[in-house]
């Protein structure tokens, strides 16, 4: 076959290419350019003439001037499928390329070149693929190399392609369809399509389709005017700015780029622009941090040299002396001498305030109580007390009677006015082990209480009755689970409820518990022991604890309370306590009393010790 419309042309270049001396290391110098090959390696192709197609690439690209600011480089190859061999972004160097080009398989299948230029459009030339955005009017070129007739539709694809900015070699090789080629390539039609007889003469076709991608540079025959640089492309070219400038609209001149200005910086204290840069910098008396965007305040008094005789404190000037509260600086501005916070500050003490060393409180008048705000006073409220029940969960008692236990419980708390600031409950069961149902601070309210304790599941066992004073003494007053300071008056009530010999001793942490302020209840059922029940109770103990069926002979406990507790209600010597905290452990007693009572009277207790029997005594 012949060369096609341009055969006359192109034999005399080819001749003329053959009989001029080469050049060495001839490269394209007018600009960038980004270059893709559409190689086709359908069956048709044999394999002695897909190794030219290799040579005809290889010449090209290494005549080009290839590099990630120069031109850029992809290979795909197309039969019935289409497979990227790499892409514009993978290789900036012609040995990369070159190895990667020696070591394509071809496909041998079908000819589907419409499929491979919808390729090229929609995946080659995008920016995620390594070409350059449109606005940098970098040419994009792409070569397609067939030797048959396509087997799907081109021309739409190709009409396409072109609109899409894409300029269109179509070089065919003996058997290709030359309307196809006409149908796919860019005009000039003249320029743009080629027809070569061989596969032998692709390699001297590719040394004439070179000279037409390098073409004249346009930057040296053109009075470009270009401030900085100037970028040549096919017949034309354009501007470029130096690293840290924009190009102006003149599209010529450059202008520095202030980085700080768009507020991206990051910077906490001031940015600091500098060409097209920028850099943080922090105010007098801070340093910056390794994020080089932060700044920390220097520690001035890790210096070491400050002389303050209490504290030192750094500030961005340096730093300053301060000293411990209820103390005050010496005009010297390093020592401290102690002050009277009760006449320098506002305490707000209702009645009095009394100075401590670095400190001060609140007290009341005799016969009032300081409230929970450490400051205020009243007289005694409505028996308010800090109140925990241990309840024995040890497996005698029977889960059928351990849910009337946790009615005793309930009835009890429906008495009480609970709240933060009025009365707290905790519960705590035990058997062989102790744990914490809830402390005095988990519940706010009856009914959160009242929901808490049917919940509570019965744990059977052993019954250690000293391990859970223990319990009680260490945990469940102390200030962490919600007792408040002894310092309010608050009383503090604990009422256990067993229904057997304990299996360990009670007496160290019953004495213990009435010694730290605990009043003491013993309520005992079944086989309890009479002796451990008044070991447990607080003074009087007939006051403090009961036992049997029958509760009715505790009716005269509340007026014993008063004669024996309340100072101002008896005569003779007597345990000093405080009016609120009588009235409180009164009124508290009173209630217990009335639920015993209500309880007797529907023969709770009877089903409480069923296995005991009706006649069943304490153990003396």
């Amino acid at each position: 076959m012949k060369l096609l419309r341009v055969a006359p042309l192109l034999l005399l270049v080819l001749t003329t290419l053959e009989a001029r001396p080469k050049p060495a290391a001839l490269k394209c110098r007018t600009g960038p350019l980004d270059i893709v090959f559409v190689i086709d390696s359908s069956r048709s192709v044999r394999p002695f003439e897909f190794e030219t197609m290799r040579r005809f690439m290889i010449d090209i690209i290494g005549n080009l001037d290839v590099g990630p600011n120069a031109t850029r480089v992809g290979v795909i190859q197309y039969s019935s499928q289409v497979q990227n061999i790499f892409s514009l972004k993978t290789f900036f160097t012609r040995e990369d390329m070159e190895k990667a080009i020696n070591g394509i398989v071809p496909l041998a299948q079908g000819t589907m070149t419409g499929l491979a230029i919808q390729y090229t459009m929609n995946v080659a030339f995008t920016v995620q693929e390594g070409a350059r955005p449109p606005h940098k009017k970098i040419p994009r070129i792409a070569i397609v190399v067939t030797d048959g007739r396509p087997q799907d539709r081109v021309t739409e694809v190709a009409t396409q392609a072109r609109d899409a900015g894409i300029e269109i070699y179509a070089v065919g090789i003996q058997r290709a369809d030359m309307t196809s080629l006409r149908a796919m390539a860019s005009p000039p039609l003249e320029e743009h399509v080629f027809l070569v007889e061989s596969f032998e003469l692709i390699r001297q076709f590719g040394k004439q389709f070179q000279d037409k991608l390098c073409g004249v540079d346009m930057c040296v025959e053109r009075d470009h005017g270009c401030q900085h640089s100037c970028v040549s492309t096919p017949g034309s070219f354009y501007c470029e700015c130096n690293p840290g400038y924009r190009l102006n609209a003149d599209g010529k001149t450059c202008s520095p780029i202030d980085a700080c200005a768009d507020g991206r910086h990051g910077c906490e204290h001031q940015c600091v622009s500098a060409r097209g840069s920028y850099s943080c910098r922090c105010r007098p008396g801070y340093y910056l941090n390794q994020d080089k965007r932060t700044c920390t305040m220097i520690d001035y008094c890790s210096f070491g040299n400050h002389s303050c005789q209490h504290e030192c404190v750094s500030i961005p000037s340096g730093h300053r002396c301060r000293c411990h509260r209820g103390f005050t600086l010496q005009p010297d501005g390093s020592s401290c001498r102690a002050t009277d916070l009760c006449n320098g500050v506002d305490h707000g003490c209702e009645f009095k305030c009394v100075t401590s060393e670095g400190s001060y409180r609140c007290v009341c008048p005799e016969g009032q109580q300081l409230q929970a705000d450490g400051k205020a006073c009243s007289r005694c409220g409505t028996g308010h007390v800090d109140l925990v029940m241990v309840i024995d969960g040890s497996k005698s008692v029977r889960p059928q009677n351990f849910e009337l236990v946790k009615q005793f419980v309930n009835r009890i708390v429906d008495l009480l006015e609970v709240s933060p600031q009025g009365t707290r409950v905790g519960l705590v069961q035990y058997s062989s082990r102790v744990r914490t149902e809830f402390p005095l601070n988990k519940y706010h309210s009856a009914d959160e209480i009242k929901a808490a304790v049917m919940k509570v599941e019965y744990m059977e066992k052993g019954t250690m009755t000293g391990l859970a004073l223990k319990h009680m003494v260490e945990h469940s007053f102390s200030e962490l689970e919600g007792a408040r300071p002894l310092s309010h008056n608050v009383p503090r009530i604990g009422l256990v409820f067993t229904d057997g010999r304990s299996q360990d001793d009670i007496s160290e942490w019953a004495r213990r518990a009435k010694e730290s302020g605990i009043v003491m209840f013993a309520v005992g059922v079944g086989k309890a022991v009479e002796e451990e029940l008044r070991a447990i109770a607080s003074e009087p103990v007939e006051q403090h604890f009961s036992y049997s069926a029958d509760f009715t002979t505790m009716t005269h406990l509340v007026e014993n309370f008063k004669l024996n507790i309340c100072p101002e209600e008896g005569r003779g010597a007597t345990e000093i306590r405080s009016p609120c905290e009588c009235e409180a452990l009164v009124q508290f007693q009173t209630n217990t009393v009335a639920i015993l009572q209500s309880l007797t009277e529907r023969n709770i207790l009877r089903v409480l010790h069923g296995r005991a029997g009706a006649q069943s005594s304490p153990q003396l």
